[in-house]
């Protein structure tokens, strides 16, 4: 067997660590905690892959570890979350859209697995399930700031279809792994960092969900105007042919 690299793998461990915990507090009921748990696991599961490519450990068997992980963090802990907190009074309805959206995380990262090589670097194809994951996580806490109950909620059962739908749609999500960070267009993008930074620090319970969902609804927006964009595009190109049958 090849060797392992300790400190990335550990970093994906104390990932792995902390979507267990988010299990552990929805099962006692503690919505809260197991929502910052699951924004944890996020913040580990950033650092493993840099410091990975960083130190230049990366291997195949941290990979697969990474996925597996994720698969815990950012599916079964969400899933679990949402079921305890909102989706169990629908039954079967609950239980179904809380697995759903497990195995659409599921299939998102084996996904990803096998066609990342292949895809541009700018963008993910379906919503990344570390993403799904913030949106529930951030969610649970803005209501919770804000003193709202979605208990018995129509609205997340809608949700977690639709973020299900998301994770396994071929929608582009920006990933912003191609900006140069060098060059002088790129200081806007720093200007809305430092912003988004700030705004985070001052009131994160409710700031980290406005950022991640206004993430979701501009890619969304962008899918938009992409789709129509090209069907314009195609029928400008359409018309002369059609106009040369005509005559």
């Amino acid at each position: 067997m090849r060797k392992i690299y300790l400190v990335p793998n550990f970093v994906t461990t104390a990932n792995m660590f902390a979507g267990f915990y988010s299990i552990l507090a929805s099962i006692q009921s503690d919505f809260g905690t197991a929502s910052w748990a699951i924004l944890v696991a996020a913040v580990f599961d950033m650092l493993d892959g840099r410091i990975a490519r960083l130190a230049k450990a990366t291997s195949q068997f941290g990979v697969e570890y990474d996925s597996l992980s994720d698969l815990i963090s950012f599916g079964v802990a969400p899933a679990i979350l949402l079921y305890q907190w909102s989706l169990a009074p629908f039954g079967r309805l609950g239980w179904a859209a809380a697995f759903l959206f497990l195995a659409c995380g599921a299939l998102r990262l084996a996904r990803f697995n096998v066609t990342t090589a292949s895809l541009p670097k700018g963008y993910f194809q379906g919503l990344p399930i570390p993403m799904a994951a913030g949106v529930v996580a951030t969610l649970i806490i803005f209501l919770q700031e804000l003193g709202w109950s979605a208990e018995q909620s129509g609205g997340i059962v809608a949700l977690t279809l639709i973020l299900a739908s998301l994770m396994v749609s071929t929608l582009r999500f920006p990933s912003f792994k191609e900006l140069n960070w060098r060059s002088h267009a790129s200081f806007g993008y720093l200007a809305v960092g430092v912003l988004a930074m700030i705004l985070i620090a001052i009131r994160p319970e409710v700031t980290l969900f406005l950022v991640l969902g206004a993430y979701v609804l501009l890619s969304l927006g962008w899918n938009l105007i992409r789709f129509f964009v090209g069907s314009a595009s195609r029928q400008g190109h359409a018309e002369p042919v059609a106009g040369q049958k005509e005559k």
